[in-house]
Order: structure tokens, then sequence, then C-alpha cells
């Protein structure tokens, strides 16, 4: 069918004003915060329904016409490029109800399209915590934090995405709605689909709901920073907090040159002269908290930290985690490109993994801002750098490869919470095995037949 007959296909299922034709409409979803070459889609779906989203995606597959759904964009692995070869882009952000919030059995049903803040803040409403906090989400959906396994700063003690999910209601290609998981706190009925679609970045279905666990928010928090005038002595205070089985909130390291653009960014009272520091937030019970903070505070100075502030209410709080939040926005600005990667180690290779990225920045002459989830040994490694400069960008690539195989060398991973999408497929090997590769491919050829699912990410290059 050409593209004229299909898109008045589409406008019947989705009405007119939700087909995209223009080029400058479909430019607008050709990209996302990867850096690399957008690709315009053929057409931009927004399907309005759940019934018109599976309708969409069986005259998808009807058709061969490859499909990528889209949330937000903000995928930082290339997961949401549509494929080159007369690609769909399907939205989900009229998909966006949250269907239930259930205060007696701690769920909510969702459709993917809801905003996580706003999720998470309706759940506050009610006295319950969502805990899922990725740096994205002001804007990100719960369907693409599903289909990336997203994580954020309180996934050292809260966990990630995938630890929330009691199920995900999905279309198959057929445009056949899959059901999966349940609302109680055990199920093990038939194998796990909904584990099967958590971090498959699209590949293997469409998610139409999820259902989502919920906790009881903590009674009590402290917040306070570290400054470090050796960065070594950060990362080592990292380390030494975990071994001593103080399990924090939130447990972030910024290095001096992340410390400096974000103060100038947004005047957060950072100490632009301290190589490192650590902001570090602990919860739970009132009396626990005040015993942990204690302990906290006491081995960070035992280890080299020159000194210790404690929030005093919750704006010094808040003012902590908006500095910290605002890392990659203030690295951002410093030059054209920015690469942001999040090779993830186990958490007592947190110094030598900083080590290596500062020997790599050096080697390479390039300017690297490091920051993240220190706690969890999720590490951000920022490149700031100008694509256009194809001398300096050789630099950034070769960098970017020595940065993955000390991460793996360290028992680490490719990614710790961006996915792996058309950025970083080309290193899946490294890290699994041949066998691992095909036995993904066979599973994924079985479920999806045409190859119509966001063809191309994770386990191949593109086309």
């Amino acid at each position: 069918m050409t593209t004229d007959a299909l898109t008045k296909e589409f406008q019947a299922i989705v009405g007119n004003e939700n087909v995209m034709v223009s080029e400058a409409d479909r430019q607008s979803y050709s990209y996302d915060a990867a850096v690399l070459e957008p690709v315009v889609p053929a057409l931009v779906l927004r399907p309005e329904t759940t019934e018109a989203l599976g309708k969409c995606v069986k005259l998808c597959n009807d058709n061969d016409r490859p499909l990528t759904v889209r949330g937000a964009g903000t995928n930082l692995s290339g997961g949401t490029i549509p494929d080159p070869r007369g690609g769909v882009v399907i939205l989900t952000n009229s998909l966006n109800k949250i269907l239930e919030i259930n205060e007696q059995d701690l769920y909510a049903v969702v459709q993917p399209g809801v905003v996580t803040a706003t999720f998470a803040a309706e759940v506050a409403k009610r006295g319950l915590f969502y805990p899922p906090d990725p740096g994205s989400q002001a804007v990100s959906t719960l369907g693409g934090n599903v289909a990336e396994n997203a994580g954020g700063l309180r996934g050292l003690k809260y966990g990630v995405t995938k630890d929330y999910v009691m199920g995900v209601d999905f279309f198959d290609v057929d445009g056949g709605l899959v059901k999966s998981g349940s609302r109680t706190v055990k199920c093990v009925t038939g194998y796990n689909l909904g584990g099967l679609m958590i971090a498959s970045e699209g590949t293997l279905g469409v998610f139409a709901e999820i259902t989502l666990k919920l906790v009881p928010p903590p009674a009590a928090q402290k917040a306070m920073m570290a400054i470090y005038d050796n960065v070594d002595k950060a990362s080592e205070s990292v380390a030494a907090i975990i071994a001593n089985k103080i399990v924090p909130c939130t447990l972030e390291f910024l290095d001096n040159a992340t410390i400096r653009y974000v103060e100038d960014f947004c005047k957060a009272g950072l100490p632009t002269d301290a190589q490192a520091v650590l902001l570090i937030e602990v919860d739970g019970h009132p009396v626990q908290v005040e015993e942990d903070a204690a302990k906290v505070v006491e081995l960070c100075k035992k280890v080299g930290a020159s000194e210790v502030k404690m929030a005093e209410d919750a704006a010094q709080r808040d003012a902590l985690w908006t500095a910290r939040r605002a890392a990659l926005p203030a690295l951002a600005r410093a030059r054209p490109t920015t690469v942001l990667e999040d090779a993830t180690v186990p958490r007592s290779k947190i110094p030598a993994m900083i080590k290596a990225i500062n020997e790599i920045a050096a080697k390479y002459k390039l300017d690297i801002g490091t920051f993240g989830h220190a706690g969890d040994g999720n590490l951000h490694p920022t490149i700031m750098c100008d694509r256009r400069d194809k001398e300096e960008f050789h630099r950034v690539e070769a960098a970017v490869d020595e940065i993955f195989d000390v991460a793996i060398s360290l028992k680490g991973t490719l990614s710790g919470e961006h996915g792996i999408g058309l950025a970083k497929s080309k290193w899946m090997e490294k890290e699994t095995s041949r066998a691992t590769i095909e036995y993904s491919r066979r599973m994924k050829k079985s479920i999806d037949p045409k190859s119509i699912l966001n063809p191309g990410k994770i386990i191949a290059g593109r086309g």
C-alpha cells in the first residue's frame, strides 16, 4: 500500500488531525537526545484510545511498515529514532490517563503516556510514594520509563522502574492485546511477559496499560553535602558508606567540572573550588535517619571530606537536589555537542572507574564532566565537544570505546539506565556473548516475524 493510501487508512482510525504528514511536523519526531543522525518518518500517528493504538499496530504489520513508539523523546541511545525504510512513529502523549490509584492494595494502573512527575505527584496526594525518579521525570513518560527500565537518584535504596512493574498489557504485531502480571503481590501465572517488556525498548510489543506498585513514603529525610579537595577521597567515601552497611536513599557524585558548570547555571551555592562533592540523603524512621546521618558524616570525614554541610530545612534540601538535577543541562551549555554516557560498575569499583575516566579525558585531550548515581555504581561521564570538528569527535569516539572497555573489565555494564538502542548495539557482544545475541534474535524473529517493532535497536545495527 502506498503512503498516501496508508495515510487514509490511518486517518479513518485516529482522525485526520492525528496523522501528521507535513515535512515540518515529521521532522520533529526524527531524533531523540542521542548524538545520532535524525531520520524523518514517513508518517506520525497520535492515537487517542487504546483500541485505536492496537489497530494502528496491526495496520503497520499488515503493510510491512516499521513502527517506533515515542513518548517524550528524552531517550539517550537512539531508541526512538525511526527506521529509514518508511518508518511510522506512534505517539503516546494522548494516552495519558491515570486509570486507577488503589490506596488499599498499593498499586496504580496507567496508560503509557502519563508523565512520570505528574504520576508521582498524584500518588503523593494520596499519601503514597512512587520512588523511581529519572532525571527526565518532568517530561518523560511511564511507557518510556518501562521500555528503558529507567533509574534515577533514588535507585540505590529503592531500586529502578522494573522493581515497581506488576504487569504490562501490550499489543502484539497482529493487534492482539496480551495481558501480563496481576494486581496481586504474588503472581506466577505463565511466563513473565511483563518482565520481558521491561527494557525491551519497543522491540517486542506496544504498551497499552501498565500496573505499578506503590509504597508508603518515608517518615523522615536528612540531606547533606560532603566536600572534597581530592576526587579519590570522594569516590572512596562512596565505597566506605556502602561497606559499612548504610544504604542512603540517594548518594550522588559531582566532579569539579560539573560543580563549576552547575553553579554558573543555577547559583545553587556549590563550592566551586572543591574537586568533588557527594550529595547524600538518608530516609526512613526518624531515629534511624538521625543515626545513619551521623554515621555518614563520620565516615566522610574519616575518609577525607574537608567539610560536611547538613541541610537545615526542606528549602536547603530541595536546593541540593535542584543542583544535582541541573548537572546535565548545565554541562550541555558548554559546547555545541554533549555526549552523555552511563557506563555502570559494581559499587566497590567506583574509585577505579572515576580514576579511569579522568585518565581517558587526559589521554584524548577532552573535557569530561562526571556526575551520577555513585551509590549504585552508575556514573555519567559527559563529554563536551563539537561534532562538526571531525578530528575532535574521532577522539570522542575512541574515548567512549575505552570507557566501555574499562567498565566491562571491572565487571560492569554498557548501560545502567539509558538503554542500548542504536548507539550501543555494536558493543553488546562484548558484554554478553555471541549466543546471547543469537538467542535474542531468534526470540525477536518469532515474536515479530516481519521485524516491524522498532527494528535495528538493541541487537542489530540499523537496516
